[in-house]
């Protein structure tokens, strides 16, 4: 085997000089130059943990100390060892204990009577890569955290199967009214308006049959004080503590649909005014131009003066009253503009 060039840093708890130099002796068979700091009591231990030059990889710990019982050390020791892995070595056999130990926090827990430099070898390589692998999960779930609960937009996550509420963030307490307490107990059925449920549990029996991870999609919801909104839903898959759940990211788009109605509207009128102008104002125009044909081409009577004078002020005051109701609908859409 291999000898490992790692430069290891590692402090030895142990008050037997005997079994010290054994460990010494088990770790130089596997590791090139190991940093091996040795404390005989739980006291310099303590003292080097809170040095800050002192940066261990791991820790050997003997349960047997002359200045500490194994049950206080046990819980002194995760507070001075700022979580740097600990591999119990000891003589006691202890089941329940070792137990006990496991369940604290310690990554290993090793017999000495039982232990050769490749069991302690291999010990304290498994140990680091699990620190490791678990410092990354660590890191990777404050992300999310952080992502979720600091994340300006509402979101929440709520169980496939019960649609409770699984988690939520502070967004999402602001903006729907309800308390993180309040959301916790309720499903997503509760913030849907009462006319929508069917047609979300329709929507929900059918995605169930289909593998989805990723959706988009709009739909209705319901604040606590019973106001109604538009939102824009993005949603994925995810398994939150074991639980298929899904993760969503909710937009209120109700202004946003509100200002598309308005300008939608006010592309009606534009419309109704671009009719206007082509149609109805052409016929006095019309009219108009006819009469003055007749003017230039054939004097009339005063008679017929007359009855043309009548038609001509008909006839424009036609369009004044066009230009006037053109007038009125091009305001409305520059007030529509100016909102």
């Amino acid at each position: 085997m291999k000898i490992d060039k790692h430069p290891y840093n590692i402090l030895i708890i142990e008050d037997n000089l005997g079994d010290y130099v054994l460990i010494e002796d088990y770790l130089l068979e596997h590791i090139h130059a190991p940093n091996l700091v040795h404390a005989k009591k739980f006291q310099e231990a303590q003292n080097l943990l809170l040095t800050e030059e002192r940066k261990f990889d791991v820790i050997l710990m003997d349960l047997s100390l002359p200045d500490i019982n194994k049950e206080t050390l046990l819980e002194e020791i995760k507070i001075f060892s700022y979580n740097t892995p600990i591999i119990i070595l000891t003589g006691n056999s202890d089941l329940d204990f070792a137990i006990k130990s496991l369940s604290k926090g310690v990554s290993d827990y090793l017999i000495k009577d039982t232990i050769n430099p490749l069991v302690l070898y291999k010990s304290i390589v498994y140990t680091l890569e699990r620190f490791r692998f678990f410092t990354s999960l660590k890191a990777s779930q404050q992300r999310y955290m952080d992502i979720f609960h600091l994340s300006p937009a509402p979101m929440w996550v709520y169980d496939v199967n019960s649609l409770a509420f699984l988690d939520v963030n502070a967004a999402a307490v602001r903006h729907y009214g309800y308390s993180e307490a309040e959301f916790l107990s309720m499903t997503i059925k509760d913030i849907r308006p009462p006319e929508d449920i069917p047609i979300l549990m329709e929507s929900i029996n059918h995605e169930k049959h289909k593998a989805r991870y990723f959706q988009q999609g709009s739909y209705r919801h319901q604040k606590k004080n019973g106001e109604v909104i538009d939102v824009e839903i993005t949603s994925n898959a995810i398994n939150f503590n074991g639980i298929p759940a899904e993760i969503i990211l909710s937009t209120d788009i109700t202004e946003k649909l509100l200002h598309i109605k308005a300008i939608e509207k006010q592309n009606q009128k534009l419309k109704d005014i671009a009719w206007t102008q082509s149609h109805v104002v052409r016929a006095p125009v019309s009219r108009l131009l006819g009469m003055i044909d007749l003017i230039k081409e054939d004097l009339p009577t005063e008679e017929e003066k007359e009855l043309l004078l009548e038609h001509i002020y008909s006839s424009a005051l036609e369009i004044d009253e066009i230009i006037k109701e053109i007038v009125s609908k091009s305001q409305s859409v520059i007030n529509v503009e100016k909102g």
